[in-house]
């Protein structure tokens, strides 16, 4: 399925609290929207992974995106390496998103920060073809971050 917009962020309801209203406004202009967690936040202080969980599934349906996914890397824990990028990449050429938002690069909570570098790095790598995945390879036209959720474009901030 084709999205015009693949939100990721680190954990479940980043998305929502960083970019939420504009997920929401461009639904209603008519995009398709999806919005992948990297993690199931399990080393959250406020609620259980499950919580998380419910609360990311019933925000999705408010917001009307049309796919939710959570990769299950490890809250706290997840790296910016080979295996992390290749999952990261698998999303992007799945979705071809025109645009991409993520967490900002600089926060105080690592995982944001991780984890926009790693979405940063899957959007460059998910065009190069010799990277071998189940689907064609994707050609991000725009990466942006919160705002902190941080506006790329052609691979410049």
């Amino acid at each position: 399925m084709k999205l015009d917009i693949l939100a990721l962020g680190a954990h479940p309801d980043d998305v929502e609290l960083g970019c939420g209203g504009t997920i929401a406004k461009e639904i209603a202009n008519g995009k398709k929207v999806g919005i992948i967690d990297l993690t199931q936040g399990e080393l959250g202080t406020r609620g259980t992974a499950e919580t998380r969980f419910t609360e990311a599934s019933n925000a999705a349906k408010i917001l009307g995106v049309a796919v939710r996914d959570n990769l299950g890397f490890a809250d706290g824990f997840f790296v910016n390496d080979k295996t992390h990028q290749l999952e990261v990449i698998k999303m992007i050429r799945k979705y071809q998103p025109e645009i991409i938002l993520c967490n900002a690069f600089d926060d105080r909570h690592i995982d944001h920060g991780k984890g926009s570098k790693l979405v940063s790095d899957a959007c460059f790598l998910s065009g190069l073809i010799k990277i071998e995945t189940k689907d064609d390879q994707a050609h991000c036209k725009h990466l942006g971050g919160q705002s902190k959720y941080t506006i790329i474009y052609n691979g410049k901030t």
